[in-house]
């Protein structure tokens, strides 16, 4: 009976630790003054940091802004691009055209504007591509806009995110720490009665 004892106590002793360190991952939200000590949680404590540090690693090894414009462009029909261009060209053209000009003339600008396009307007949009994707990877951060994002998070918010996402996996080191626990409050027991 005192093995079986000691072991359900090592039981709720291990589990007991372990929802309390889960619970201090995030509580409390402010510092608290306990014994002279300074507590809270590590979440809120380090937010800055841990809000930088996802902000480069989604950077560096998920999304870079290259990635986002590569795949923009990747995904973009050229030609449908070069169709609209043409139509929208056209249609400026003719707005601005007087209304006493012959159609015959109006019909020559049309053609040369569909020809310019035609033989120079995959070139000129492969350099305005250029010329944007080299503006926004050095105006864009991926890490400081994560960062700034987390940044404006409450507290609680991101307690409940997290929670959420690794609700299973905590819930696990909580029954691990009763096993953990248990094991060794059974290993007590054997050691006690038999020495």
């Amino acid at each position: 009976m005192r093995i079986l004892v000691l072991a359900l106590i090592g039981a709720l002793i291990g589990w007991t630790t372990n929802v309390i360190a889960i619970k201090l991952l995030f509580r409390p939200l402010e510092p608290v003054k306990i014994l002279g000590f300074k507590i809270q949680g590590l979440i809120p404590k380090r937010r800055d940091d841990i809000a930088k540090s996802i902000g480069e690693t989604v950077e560096q090894e998920l999304l870079s802004v290259d990635e986002i414009m590569d795949k923009l462009i990747e995904g973009a029909d050229k030609t449908e691009i070069l169709e609209l261009l043409k139509v929208k060209i056209i249609a400026l053209t003719e707005g601005k055209l007087p209304s006493f000009m012959p159609s015959a003339f109006s019909g020559m600008i049309k053609k040369y504007i569909e020809d310019i396009i035609d033989q120079q307007g995959e070139g000129i949009l492969d350099e305005m591509t250029e010329k944007l994707v080299h503006k926004a990877t050095t105006s864009i951060s991926v890490s400081k806009m994560v960062e700034e994002k987390i940044g404006t998070l409450q507290l609680d918010e991101i307690e409940t995110m997290i929670l959420k996402i690794a609700k299973k996996e905590l819930k696990h080191i909580e029954y691990l720490g009763g096993v953990l626990g248990l094991l060794i409050g059974l290993s007590q027991g054997i050691i006690i009665q038999f020495i």
